[in-house]
């Protein structure tokens, strides 16, 4: 394997273990960022984000010398731009950050280079506005710049394994640039690398996302409906997927992160006229905090001056990811109605525990009313309820998550209710999915 030098502009959920990755398998990786404290902790060894294994990895790959941050570009055999593209009020991409990356590198680029846009953009945005300021130096493009759209595909909390376990697109703005980007990522992809277009890959990304988002959109409305006519949709959905064909995916409290919650939106902004069903999922899927808080509201009915405590403000369970987490809207509607909350996150630390107000386990639940399960983090499921059932005025759990043992909250005093659930107790209950299944 040739030794390459490689410039990563973005050091994020993705950009930083994809920099690490290629550093540990003998790449010379400079990470760059805009915020100094980034920058000095991973000089340091350590790592701003949480994601296991990685900060074993950062530590090895520094102290190494193969991988180092900076507030600047440096020259490089490779370029990848892994910044984010957030949404703009208007539910349109933001592309100043792909921008300002795509400027800030062409002062150092020169032939045979290869730049890989990592961010997830909307169908026609390599072509449309990253090719034309490339353009910018003076290198012909294909030929003596090569440039390639390869779209991440992992999911945070398994993004080392994923990352090398995973098939990868690799959509090139012709062939030369595709194969060029083949062979970097082949120094630690272990699965299949599929060779497209550029625009195909950015399409394909999008799509994946929104498959995704629909179906989970399609599982939310069944859980409205469940609601309505007692039935529960747990079960209904364990039950359906017990046919050969079919794949219900689970409700919650709305859909996060930076990829699902964002990415069809981009598919939305190209073809507006076209894509109604993809804008209708996304709506529903955006109801969903309105619709915990009205459930909540209803089990609150009579009493007054209500403490709510919220356990997991994070996008999904056993990350720190914030981003797009539907659980901060819930707490926004909340707190604009001046209702005394109680939060517990054991992933979020310094600054954004202060920032949202966050507190211990048994702080939290003091004097409160209800427990909303917002994120389906491992440490909720070893609480013992009744430690801290006696701290709580009223005993009540709303489950957005289906992880508790609604048998042992129930046995510690708690009425517990699901999200898409008020079928209580039906005949059928004491048998069970499972039971059914013999």
């Amino acid at each position: 394997m040739n030794k390459e030098k490689i410039c990563c502009v973005g050091l994020g959920y993705i950009g930083l273990p994809t920099a690490t990755m290629f550093a540990v398998n003998g790449h010379e990786v400079v990470g760059v960022d805009v915020q100094d404290h980034v920058i000095d902790t991973i000089n340091d060894g350590d790592i701003h984000i949480e994601e296991p294994g990685l900060k074993e990895m950062v530590r090895g790959a520094v102290m190494e010398g193969n991988l180092s941050a900076s507030l600047e570009p440096v020259e490089a055999d490779v370029f990848i731009i892994a910044v984010p593209t957030p949404l703009t009020e208007n539910k349109t991409a933001n592309l100043e950050y792909v921008k300002d990356a795509t400027e800030s590198i062409l002062p150092y680029l020169k032939k045979d280079n290869l730049v890989i846009i990592e961010s997830t953009i909307a169908p026609r945005t390599t072509e449309d506005v990253v090719l034309p300021i490339l353009e910018k130096s003076n290198l012909e493009l294909g030929e003596e710049l090569f440039v390639a759209h390869c779209p991440e595909r992992v999911l945070p909390g398994q993004i080392i394994q994923e990352l090398v376990n995973n098939n990868r697109i690799i959509g090139g703005i012709n062939e030369k640039s595709a194969l060029k980007a083949r062979r970097i990522y082949k120094s630690f992809v272990q699965a299949n690398m599929y060779i497209t277009d550029a625009t195909t890959a950015e399409m394909v990304k999008l799509m994946e996302n929104t498959y995704r988002d629909v179906n989970i959109a399609l599982a939310n409305e069944l859980a409205k409906i469940s609601e309505e006519n007692k039935i529960d949709i747990w079960e209904a959905i364990a039950l359906a997927n017990k046919h050969p064909r079919v794949n219900v995916h689970l409700p919650g409290p709305g859909v996060g992160g930076h990829c699902l919650a964002v990415d069809p939106w981009f598919i939305v902004e190209s073809s507006p006229d076209k894509a109604k069903m993809i804008e209708l999922s996304r709506n529903i899927n955006d109801s969903m905090p309105e619709f915990v808080v009205r459930n909540v509201k209803e089990i609150l009915f009579g009493i007054g001056d209500p403490k709510i405590s919220i356990f997991g403000i994070t996008y999904k369970g056993n990350v720190d990811d914030l981003r797009e987490s539907p659980v901060l809207e819930i707490i926004e509607i909340l707190e604009s109605e001046n209702i005394d909350l109680g939060i517990y996150d054991p992933h979020i630390s310094e600054p954004q525990k202060s920032e949202y107000g966050l507190s211990e386990l048994e702080e939290s639940v003091s004097g409160s009313d209800i427990i909303i399960i917002g994120a389906d983090h491992n440490e909720f499921e070893d609480i013992d309820p009744a430690k801290i059932a006696p701290k709580m005025r009223n005993t009540k759990v709303y489950d957005t998550k289906n992880i508790l043992d609604k048998e042992k909250w129930e046995k510690a005093g708690f009425k517990v209710i699901k999200i898409g659930d008020y079928s209580d107790y039906a005949w059928h209950k004491e048998y069970g999915v499972a039971e059914l299944d013999k």
